[in-house]
């Protein structure tokens, strides 16, 4: 087999968390197993915000490297210039997106000559969709488009845009994409549901994976919690991830708060990045918590055993976005055997994953009363049916390789045994 795909993104490696990890490992994965692949993407940036050394000195022409696989294959990714905005608002998103979007188009105009078999975005960002379905045209390559989350359904829903004939304009943008893509595909059932409404096209399921071999449950986490200058005998609940509008991170405050108040032994952890943080930290030194911390994002190869530092993980969403995002980091949660604590509506993906797989607690979202309960009954007694659930349903439905070879031969056809490949040859 000697298939050529072109990947375009807007995260990509070495970005550790989101979109960029998954798409990094599904590049990764394909690479290794037969296919030529070239990649068009931003440089690195997210959950910062800010494009990331050494590239920060690069961002104002388009680069080419050559990345290597683990099974030492070559992946050819050249690196757009983009806007970045420090405060990632809804305006700010839009000039990041037009701005790539520009660029790519740029590069693609040297790609004419180039044939690939397939063309494969993933959204967000949405515009590139259009960029995709442009080359389409062109190339006659199989237009594969994945979405991560429906992104103007949540600017929408948090009123990040609202301009009505702005909204309009988006909508119709994802219409013709969803016309032009000839395989559409999505992380999750509440998303699935959601664009079958949009388009009469079969949408294919392809979730966010873990790796469980790098990930798995460590039994004893006290040293673990010294290691992290925490002390071994008091629970920690932990939030690790993006720190952005969508997780409504400040119930989390008001619980610490209620705990404190009451002198209930717990250690509060936000771990990770994100426009919000800086807003966070303030409103808790404003209310004087002394029971929660904030962390900075955490190396890969730390990652393990951090994960498993916590008694209780949250996954945090504000009502509404439910069925237009599916949080990634369940996946690495299920894969260390965490007990997780979720806040999600009744018939959302989040919610009916956790409890068709009892895999963990989940509450009404935006609520603290709920949220209080919910951290305490998992506090209050052990639940180690529900992390071995969770462990053995990442072991099942989370694997990366199971779930890439399922892709590849539901979404692109190709039944026969793949293997490693020589890779494109760069222009």
């Amino acid at each position: 087999m000697n298939k050529k795909l072109l990947l375009l993104a807007g995260n990509y490696y070495p970005e550790l968390t989101g979109i960029g990890r998954y798409n990094g490992e599904m590049i990764d994965w394909l690479a290794d197993n037969g296919f030529n692949c070239t990649v068009i993407s931003s440089y690195p940036y997210y959950p910062y915000w800010k494009v990331q050394p050494p590239y920060n000195k690069k961002n104002k022409k388009i680069t080419r490297e050559i990345k290597l696989t683990a099974g030492n294959n070559k992946i050819t990714v050249y690196r757009c210039p983009h806007y970045t905005p420090a405060n990632p608002t809804g305006r700010g998103r839009m000039l990041f997106d037009l701005s790539f979007f520009m660029a790519v188009i740029f590069k693609l105009t040297g790609f004419t000559g180039k044939k690939f078999d397939y063309v494969m975005t993933v959204a967000p960002p949405l515009p590139l969709g259009l960029a995709a379905a442009v080359y389409k045209t062109i190339s006659k390559a199989c237009f594969l488009y994945h979405i991560q989350d429906l992104q103007v359904d949540a600017a929408k829903e948090l009123n990040m845009i609202s301009s009505k004939k702005l909204l309009g304009i988006l909508f119709k943008a994802e219409r013709f994409i969803l016309k032009k893509a000839d395989r559409i595909s999505t992380i999750s059932k509440g998303i699935q549901k959601k664009l079958q409404a949009k388009t009469d096209k079969k949408i294919y399921l392809f979730p966010n994976w873990a790796n469980t071999d790098r990930f798995f449950p460590i039994k004893n986490n006290k040293a673990l919690k010294e290691s992290y200058c925490l002390k071994p005998d008091i629970p920690v609940i932990l939030y690790s991830g993006a720190i952005g509008e969508k997780q409504g991170l400040e119930n989390v405050l008001f619980v610490a708060g209620k705990f404190q108040e009451e002198a209930k032994p717990a250690q509060f952890i936000i771990c990770g990045t994100g426009p919000y943080k800086t807003e966070l930290e303030q409103k808790s030194a404003a209310m004087k918590l002394r029971n929660i911390y904030f962390l900075p994002l955490q190396p890969e190869e730390s990652l393990n055993g951090f994960l498993n530092i916590a008694d209780v993980h949250l996954i945090i969403q504000k009502a509404g976005v439910a069925n237009l995002v599916m949080p990634s980091k369940l996946s690495n949660i299920c894969a260390v055997g965490g007990l997780v604590a979720v806040t999600a509506e009744q018939g959302s993906a989040l919610y009916d994953t956790v409890v068709d797989n009892d895999i963990g607690l989940v509450c009404l979202p935006e609520d603290v009363a709920e949220l209080k309960k919910c951290i305490e009954k998992a506090l209050a007694t052990s639940h180690t049916a529900l992390q071995i659930k969770a462990r053995s349903f990442a072991e099942k439905h989370l694997c990366l390789n199971k779930i890439m070879q399922q892709y590849v031969k539901e979404v692109l056809g190709i039944s026969q045994p793949v293997a490693a490949a020589p890779s494109l040859p760069a222009k």
